[in-house]
């Protein structure tokens, strides 16, 4: 930001869905936010939104980044162009919010935090569900040893087939960088992860379906830490239910923590008495997806204001070598070693 500024200068580039549905509509009800541009291959789409909510230019993507009156760019694109944007925004100078993955490998993950941290400009993954109250809680716990020692964690992130009427870039290795294990596996992870502070993992197996298709429709992962935490994982794009179906749990020697909804259990007495803290609800109705986004966006303006102190992005390095091994294994046939 400048000083001439008092409000942040947003561009987005990429106008599909997550756009529409979160990053425009969030960005543009806010008094402390000038969004000021977009950009998408499809100019129709953008134009679109853009007289939908106001905003006043229309660019491509080259152009948005380099633009001398913008402070940020939020890059909403397909997965494949998310490390060569995000290092041209960070080299314009500008504040960068990526959705995931940050890059479709590690080594990609790696070169641009390298860049974030040589230009000095903060770089924020889109990883809301770090910020849904019940995850904040439930990592409390954990962090402060009330469940004892963690010994296994389980996420799952299913959802049901959505009709469509063309493909999409997701269905393509070259764009999407893989299938469902990448589509709803790195978040899954993330959240496993990052509620038990990222510990080292020494090994991994995993089976894909299709097994001989190039971007699949599921994957099961089982893996370990280096100090024995089992990290076991499911996802799918194809679940056959009445609805999508998304969970993680933490087992450890003194209790328990599941979500969604938060339920935390402790032993106390060689009995478990349930010790789940009251949550806030969402105001106005919104639902826990969007108000996880709109906290995550806060917390992102709040860093490039100078108010909060950006975090690390080193996870999303392990992140996605955990990623490259799985799909290592499910092509080997065979548990790999990291």
């Amino acid at each position: 930001m400048t000083e001439a500024s008092p409000s942040v200068r947003i561009g987005v580039i990429g106008t599909g869905a997550i756009s529409q549905v979160v990053h425009v509509p969030i960005f543009s009800e806010r008094e402390d936010v000038d969004l000021l541009a977009l950009a998408d291959a499809d100019v129709h789409k953008a134009k679109a939104l853009s007289k939908r909510f106001e905003i006043p230019l229309v660019l491509d993507p080259e152009a948005l980044i380099t633009h001398d009156d913008l402070d940020a760019v939020v890059i909403c694109t397909p997965n494949h162009l998310h490390e060569e944007m995000a290092i041209a925004a960070l080299e314009a100078g500008k504040d960068v919010f990526v959705e995931r993955p940050l890059a479709t490998t590690s080594a990609g993950a790696a070169r641009v935090i390298e860049v974030a941290e040589r230009t000095g400009r903060v770089l924020v993954v889109g990883m809301p569900h770090r910020f849904r109250p019940g995850v904040v809680a439930l990592r409390s716990f954990i962090a402060g040893g009330e469940l004892g020692d963690v010994y296994a964690v389980r996420g799952s992130w299913m959802t049901r087939p959505v009709p469509s009427a063309r493909p999409s870039w997701r269905e393509e290795q070259a764009l999407a960088g893989g299938g469902a294990l990448v589509d709803l596996g790195v978040a899954a992870l993330d959240l496993c992860l990052w509620l038990i502070d990222f510990p080292t993992m020494k090994r991994v197996s995993c089976v894909t379906s299709p097994a001989d298709n190039p971007v699949e429709d599921a994957a099961t992962l089982m893996a370990e830490s280096t100090d024995g935490v089992a990290l076991t994982l499911e996802v799918s794009n194809k679940l056959f239910a009445a609805e999508d179906r998304y969970y993680a749990r933490v087992m450890g020697t003194e209790g328990s923590g599941s979500l969604p909804p938060l339920e935390v259990f402790k032993q106390l007495g060689g009995r478990p008495l349930e010790v789940t803290p009251r949550q806030p609800k969402p105001s106005g109705g919104e639902n826990p997806y969007t108000n996880a986004y709109r906290r995550q966006l806060d917390d992102f303006v709040q860093v490039v204001t100078g108010r909060r102190e950006p975090e690390p992005q080193h996870t999303q390095v392990a992140l996605m070598a955990l990623v490259e091994a799985a799909y290592e294994s499910a092509a080997s046939g065979r548990e790999v070693e990291l």
